[in-house]
């Protein structure tokens, strides 16, 4: 299965020049030219590693870093054209995994890339029974986002698996849609509760005859039952 890169640069040149190299040793890639689209992009898909420049139009890059750190681990390389150890430190203090001033060799920051890769996806087998979650016949792995319903795969949109493990690890538990929402959106997110009632919807028709786990609790929220 193709690792995919997620790169986060304003100048398109730069961006595509990444990409070409990244797609030479079969990576998948996906470009963003600002902050912005780079934090809805993460949101949307499943991305293996971040490449991710400091100055960014709309949102900068520190400050998309601090929010991805707020859910998530995935390895981050942040890329700069200034040299100021002040930068380099701040980026460290939001736990950016490496770090690459321009002007930069590609195929660098594909090795860079590509040991911290192996470092964090190659897992003992061990270690996957431990990220490997079953409940009432419903498995989920948290390590490589697969979802299985009595050993049959299914596909799950990434904002629908972020919920079913939510829900699943905090099984018997009563989650207002507000709880949900945080949790799962993040504090940053300025909808309202009703994407979750629709995601709810969705998540329980790809779970098909276990969709009954999935309990409404009137006037108060969602839990996942096992009883």
């Amino acid at each position: 299965m193709k690792r995919t890169i997620l790169i986060i640069e304003d100048e398109m040149k730069i961006a595509n020049i990444i990409a070409d190299y990244f797609t030479m040793h079969e990576y998948k890639i996906l470009i963003a030219t600002d902050g912005k689209v780079g934090l809805q992009m993460f949101e949307e898909e499943t991305v293996d590693l971040i490449i991710l420049d400091i100055m960014l139009p709309e949102i900068d890059g520190f400050s998309v870093c601090r929010r991805i750190r707020k859910k998530s681990d995935v390895p981050i390389i942040m890329l700069t054209a200034r040299s100021e150890i002040e930068d380099q430190l701040m980026g460290y203090e939001f736990k950016v995994d490496d770090y690459m001033t321009k002007p930069f060799n590609p195929e660098i920051l594909v090795a860079k890339s590509k040991v911290l890769l192996d470092r964090i996806y190659t897992v003992k087998k061990e270690d996957r029974d431990n990220e490997t979650l079953t409940l009432k016949g419903v498995t989920i792995n948290k390590l490589t986002r697969e979802v299985w319903i009595d050993g049959t795969s299914i596909e799950l949109e990434p904002k629908q698996f972020d919920l079913l493990l939510y829900l699943m690890e905090n099984k018997h538990i009563v989650l207002s849609r507000d709880q949900i929402l945080n949790e799962v959106w993040g504090y940053d997110y300025f909808g309202n509760t009703r994407v979750v009632d629709a995601q709810v919807k969705k998540l329980r028709k790809n779970l098909l005859h276990k969709a009954y786990l999935i309990k409404t609790i009137f006037g108060l929220g969602y839990k996942f039952e096992v009883e």
